[in-house]
């Protein structure tokens, strides 16, 4: 088999402001994996170091040595193409990227959606949150009724910032009572900051918290403290977290995961923990935003998923990388939210 890489930078619309910094673009690598038969699958690696703590550059050479592998040696399949590139790396982000070309790749041969392949009976759709980020709280404000407008049932936002309560109290304004808030602090406070900052803020009705603290245990000792929903997400990568039950919720991403074989088995994991499961994007692009829509749909989540992010970008950013023949706007245009939902594919390919 043969593995390309390009490297690709998208900007955004507005910047990302979150407790770990402030984002202005995002890049990503895109791989093409083509076998023998000239049959050609797509795949995307999203690392994101402020947030991950995966450079770059390191995830760039662990596909690179998934490319001198799967080139030197022959395979029969794409599980012994994952396993051969298992063997060489263990970068989550990497083998996502090979992991969705796979996916990408059989479908295509098979004639079917993604999603119809993981499960007989998979969604047709996926209920989505809006994502605002740590804005001043009038364009916060803005934005949140721009969403409420367009049907988003379930609002996320940034905290963990100092002028978090003004914010919510604004964004509250904005939605209305009948609109689910969800805050993310990633992991920007103490338990002890954490219970008085969600004390503070959650008589502004607060449906979940991710991410208030990281850590296993400061993750249950406040949820164990507090009324409100917590979830995990930067602490599901700590080994141990996603079966401690330290959470009600935990938030997957793909690249994290490994791919979609990855995200699954750990959403199992979750479950039988009786933990809900909520899939998220961190501002990923096309590819790896609608393989999480597919496996959504084969998880038939019921929970709001963060994965209406591809909108956050400037169209012109998408409009100039192409992929397959095919732009990343228009791919990101099959993946656009109406009414809260994002409709998943049933077409061959991710998207």
């Amino acid at each position: 088999m043969d593995l390309r890489i390009e490297e690709v930078a998208l900007r955004l619309a507005q910047p990302m402001r979150a407790a770990w910094g402030e984002m202005t673009e995002r890049r990503l690598l895109l791989v093409e994996l083509e076998d023998d038969d000239g049959m050609i699958g797509f795949g995307e690696a999203s690392p994101l170091q402020p947030y991950d703590g995966m450079p770059l550059d390191v995830c760039r050479d662990a596909l690179q040595s998934c490319a001198r592998a799967l080139r030197e040696t022959p395979v029969a399949s794409g599980a012994e193409a994952l396993e051969l590139c298992r063997a060489v790396t263990d970068v989550p982000h990497a083998l996502a990227a090979v992991d969705l070309a796979l996916w990408d790749r059989a479908s295509r041969r098979e004639g079917r959606s993604v999603a119809s392949m993981l499960t007989e009976d998979p969604y047709r759709w996926v209920p989505v949150n809006a994502t605002i980020g740590g804005h001043d709280p009038e364009d916060a404000a803005e934005l949140a009724r721009e969403c409420a407008d367009a049907g988003f049932e379930t609002v996320k936002l940034k905290v963990g910032l100092p002028d978090d309560e003004e914010r919510v109290r604004a964004v509250r304004e904005a939605i209305g009572p009948d609109v689910a808030l969800r805050l993310d602090a990633n992991g920007a406070w103490t338990v002890n900051e954490a219970i008085a900052a969600i004390a503070t803020l959650s008589p502004y009705g607060v449906e979940l918290v991710e991410e208030p603290v990281h850590g296993i245990e400061p993750i249950r000792a406040v949820r164990d403290r507090l009324p409100v929903r917590v979830a995990m997400d930067e602490t599901a990568d700590v080994p141990g977290a996603i079966a401690s039950g330290a959470a009600d919720a935990v938030v997957l991403k793909i690249s994290r995961s490994g791919g979609i074989g990855g995200l699954l088995a750990r959403a199992t994991l979750a479950r039988s923990t009786r933990a809900d499961v909520i899939l998220a994007s961190a501002w990923d692009g096309p590819l790896a935003v609608a393989g999480a829509v597919h496996a959504a749909a084969a998880l038939r989540l019921r929970d709001a998923s963060g994965l209406a992010t591809l909108q956050l970008f400037e169209p012109a950013a998408l409009d100039a990388v192409g992929i397959g023949g095919q732009s990343l706007g228009d791919l990101a245009a099959r993946l656009v939210p109406r009414d809260g939902t994002l409709s998943v594919p049933r077409t061959p390919g991710l998207v």
